[in-house]
């Protein structure tokens, strides 16, 4: 009984702190919280917390690393790469279920079982390839309840192995305590993710739950909160609501991105996305290049209301786009040259950029360039580096009826010379309109007409009509 008492308040002590000790010594002192880690690349980082903390055997079952192939093969079954989403899934499912086969009579009552995979590219020798990799815990929130399984993807920032080690193994212990522990608080879930590891070190683009005790997660959701709080730049939804890599998704992919708050998707998007295809992707598209691919960007700051994200507009804005058939980006980018830097991360194909002229007028302002020493001509300098072009679509004055498209558009003064440059070089093209009346209404315009009871369902698609309600129910 004294040690009973003992450890209770050893673990009241250490329930407030933080580091990967405490959680560690904390998940082993706790005897309910029972499994298994398989770890392959960058060594037994995460196993290794574990077992330099006392007490060690009130949580580890067992530890394995099935480096050879052949023996991974063995167990997990074969696989079309080593470091994927499908390979730490099939890893983590393997040794959660033998685990319960073996475990469940003997003490499946009064046990939480898990099972934390991982499959890493860590720094090799002379080595400058992309180092990342996955993580996963498949787990029991109570004993004898069905499992759940949550899985991310991080890239790995350090410049040498032993420090990505280290960041891997510290983001281990996080993440299963945070299962454990977070899992009633999104955003304090997220995070815990990254506690006593330095910024710059790591970046995690993609989380996703699955399972019965997770039913009712949106992994949109859960995506959105690790680009709000800047564990990553960007993330990405497919059609039909997935949660993916951007790099997975926009490989070797010629992309053609339009930009935009989509507070209501219209016929004029569409339009614009139409129009642009005709003419995208240009010459000098790879033999090995994947189709075209359509992604409607969001910028992070377009989803604030009152100084925090609003989900629920965000999720009527995916949703429309979504159905019909749009990617989905959102990205914590606002300006121009850094969505271009983070879009040729992931391709080499070419990157066509839609715009409104709206915001080609926005390009020559200083706001958005005022991080760079080399103020508009570095921020022009990044933006059309490597098969990158602006295709502008064109506007009607409401006021003197001016057509103004990016052949007759009026640069600034003192940028006439090198908006001229761009045009001549290709840079910048005109994509001309299908349908001269969608220039008769913007987004904002069509909200205000809606709101004072006059017609603008003509100019929504269907798709998108109820987010126009949504959106006046909530104001």
């Amino acid at each position: 009984m004294g040690g009973c008492k003992i450890a209770t308040k050893i673990m009241g002590m250490i329930e407030s702190f933080k580091t990967p000790e405490d959680k560690a010594l904390k998940m082993n002192l706790a005897s309910s919280i029972y499994g298994t880690f398989a770890e392959i690349g960058a060594g037994q980082e995460v196993a290794n917390w574990f077992f330099r903390a006392s007490a060690t055997a009130g949580t580890v079952a067992k530890s394995i690393s099935a480096y050879d192939m052949t023996i991974s093969d063995a167990l997990y079954g074969k696989s079309r790469r080593y470091v994927s989403q499908e390979r730490v899934v099939d890893m983590v499912n393997y040794e959660y279920e033998l685990l319960e086969k073996r475990l469940s009579e003997t003490r499946g009552r009064e046990s939480r079982f898990f099972a934390f995979a991982n499959t890493v590219r860590a720094r090799g020798y002379k080595d400058t390839a992309e180092c990342h990799g996955w993580l996963a815990i498949r787990f029991q929130g109570q004993p004898e309840r069905p499992s759940g399984t949550i899985v991310l993807h991080v890239n790995l920032l350090d410049d040498e192995n032993v420090d990505q080690m280290d960041a891997l193994g510290i983001l281990g212990v996080n993440f299963i305590d945070a299962a454990y522990h977070q899992g009633g608080n999104l955003r304090e879930f997220v995070s815990s993710l990254t506690e006593f590891i330095a910024p710059g070190r790591i970046e995690i683009d993609m989380l996703r739950f699955e399972g019965e005790p997770f039913t009712m997660v949106d992994n949109r959701i859960c995506a959105l909160e690790l680009v709000r709080q800047g564990m990553s730049p960007a993330t990405v939804f497919l059609p039909d609501g997935e949660v993916v890599q951007a790099a997975e998704a926009f490989y070797k992919t010629p992309l053609l991105i339009l930009r935009g708050s989509f507070l209501p998707v219209t016929n004029l998007h569409l339009d614009m996305l139409n129009q642009a295809g005709k003419i995208f992707p240009p010459n000098g598209v790879s033999t090995e290049a994947r189709p075209c691919q359509e992604v409607c960007e969001v910028s992070l700051s377009n989803l604030l209301r009152n100084g925090e994200v609003d989900l629920l507009s965000f999720l009527d804005r995916a949703d429309a786009l979504q159905a019909m058939g749009k990617v989905v980006m959102v990205s914590n980018c606002p300006e121009f040259h850094r969505v271009a830097a983070l879009l040729r991360r992931f391709t080499r194909e070419p990157i066509g950029m839609i715009l409104s002229i709206g915001l080609l007028n926005e390009l020559f302002k200083e706001k958005w360039s005022e991080s760079l020493e080399g103020g508009i001509l570095e921020s022009f300098g990044r933006l059309f580096k490597s098969k990158l072009s602006l295709m502008v679509y064109p506007w009607r004055d409401g006021k003197d009826g001016e057509y103004v498209t990016a052949y007759n558009f009026h640069a600034p003064e003192g940028w006439k010379k090198l908006y001229e440059h761009f045009i001549e070089n290709g840079m910048i093209t005109d994509i001309g309109c299908g349908d001269d009346k969608l220039l008769e209404r913007t987004g904002r315009s069509l909200l205000r007409a809606a709101a004072n009871g006059e017609d603008w369902e003509e100019w929504v698609p269907k798709e998108a009509r109820d987010l126009v309600k949504c959106h006046l129910r909530n104001l």
